[in-house]
């Protein structure tokens, strides 16, 4: 294990916080307000980087253990890190609630503890959604697009980060993939910001929007979350959170004049039709709800786009939908949007890879001696491949039961505790009944916000980098 090489890596995020936290501290400078809160963090960040960089390591080289380890450790820094402003400025005064609404920012899962969000500061509201914009794509993807990464392996660190079942790169460098995908995100999120502010959004409202729809996250500065704006917004906002769903590579065929062999994507197709029928079983499901089928498919559409998206934005409180209506919106929390796109749940391309081994599997025990192999997007899977998304589905249910039986201490209903954990694993936001879009996460314990907190992260990493951080083997040396 290169610990020094790890230490290099997170004096890098901690520097690169401190920087970003600038930011806030500007924007407390415009509404004025204190900026100390943010600068005080910028401080303690730096000085922590600062500490951790005066390791100088032997070598530079980062394999797969020490990507996982680095990837890890860095998410759990800056949400104990990120909180802080919450704390010093008394927005947030309980560090465990700040902990919380931190975790959910970064891994833009979107729930919440706070029960009157208008209240916030200005800076403290841009500081949250704007949590949302950087864990998106990924803070070490980022530092990989803006800073030379010693080492020739920094994409374990990607594959680390990324989400999805596999990751590769779309040019020779890793650094120049992550700036490719940096770039796509930038361009994305600022024509979403500008078709708001078309629509009558000020300049603030439509970025909070557009951190949050960039990176599925779903903080909204609204007590009534879209559902405040026109329907025009509503409109856009449905549009983008399916274009973040979408993965990113197909983006980069696109503006490579590959725009055919991206409209053949598999996964994409796939994720289209299971929209396209969950949109359209929901409008008639709701139809006597509001009267209209154009209202009804407005809401339909924007419920379905923010669940798979895993977005978490709402504009009806989909709580008093019909049955059917709501365990459709449950179904589409399991699987999320595609691989390689800022979204959380399983992805569509593990759903598709699971199928298709039950089907191997069906015709493997009618054909004892055939040889059956299953391929997505055209390709060939390794039976490897296979083998770590069932693993991966098997610890993302045992979690989800765990996380449900842990609630359940709480006192709180079956549906609050299974969707309450549901919805952080697969980073969405809202669940049903008391953590629904209207309600909120504040009355779980203490202990229970910590979990929760943890199962953020454990769904925005997928599990693995930061399971290995407590495995022991991990840090032996070899």
């Amino acid at each position: 294990m290169n610990i020094r090489m790890i230490a290099q890596i997170l004096g890098k995020v901690l520097f690169t916080i401190a920087v970003l936290l600038l930011l806030p501290a500007i924007v407390a400078l415009l509404y004025r307000e204190s900026p100390f809160p943010f600068l005080l963090t910028v401080l303690i960040s730096a000085a922590l980087g600062g500490l951790l960089s005066l390791l100088k390591p032997r070598n530079t080289k980062i394999y797969a253990r020490e990507g996982f380890v680095c990837v890890g450790l860095s998410w759990l820094c800056i949400s104990l890190l990120g909180a802080l402003p919450f704390i010093f400025s008394g927005d947030i005064p309980n560090y465990i609630n700040a902990l919380f609404e931190t975790a959910s920012g970064f891994t833009t899962t979107g729930a919440s503890i706070l029960t009157n969000v208008e209240a916030l500061s200005m800076s403290g509201l841009f500081w949250r959604s704007f949590t949302h914009w950087i864990g998106g794509m990924g803070v070490l993807v980022f530092i990989m697009a803006v800073l030379p990464m010693s080492g020739s392996r920094s994409m374990h660190i990607m594959r680390a980060e990324v989400p999805g079942p596999t990751v590769g790169k779309l040019v020779p460098s890793a650094r120049k993939t992550a700036g490719i995908l940096y770039l796509i995100y930038i361009l994305l999120t600022l024509v979403e910001t500008v078709l708001l502010l078309c629509g009558g959004m000020n300049l603030f409202d439509a970025l909070i929007h557009s951190f949050g729809t960039a990176g599925t996250g779903g903080f909204s500065n609204r007590a009534a979350s879209v559902g405040f704006y026109s329907p025009y917004v509503q409109v856009v906002i449905t549009v983008f959170m399916f274009l973040f769903g979408v993965n990113f590579n197909l983006y980069f065929l696109i503006l490579a004049g590959k725009i055919r062999e991206a409209l053949k994507s598999e996964e994409l197709h796939v994720y289209l039709c299971l929209a396209a029928l969950g949109i359209l079983a929901i409008t008639v499901n709701i139809l006597p709800l509001y009267g209209s089928f154009g209202v009804s498919l407005r809401h339909s559409a924007f419920q379905v786009g923010s669940i798979m998206s895993t977005t978490g934005y709402a504009t009806a409180d989909f709580n008093q939908w019909p049955e059917f209506s709501k365990w459709i919106l449950v179904l589409f929390m399991f699987t999320g949007a595609c691989a390689g796109s800022t979204c959380g749940g399983l992805k569509i391309s593990r759903i598709m890879l699971l199928f298709k081994g039950i089907r191997q599997e069906l015709w493997r025990q009618q054909h004892p001696h055939g040889v059956s192999v299953v391929r997505l997007e055209k390709k060939p899977v390794a039976e490897s491949t296979l083998h770590t998304t069932l693993v991966f589905a098997a610890c993302y249910i045992g979690i989800l039961l765990l996380g449900t039986l842990c609630l359940s201490l709480d006192g709180f209903d079956l549906t609050t505790n299974f969707t309450g954990t549901l919805a952080c694993i697969s980073n969405i936001g809202p669940g049903l009944n008391a953590v629904g879009p209207t309600g909120n996460f504040a009355m779980f314990s203490g202990g229970n916000k910590l979990l929760l907190s943890f199962i953020m992260i454990l769904g925005r990493l997928e599990i693995f980098p930061l399971l290995l951080l407590f495995s022991p083997s991990v840090w032996r040396k070899q």
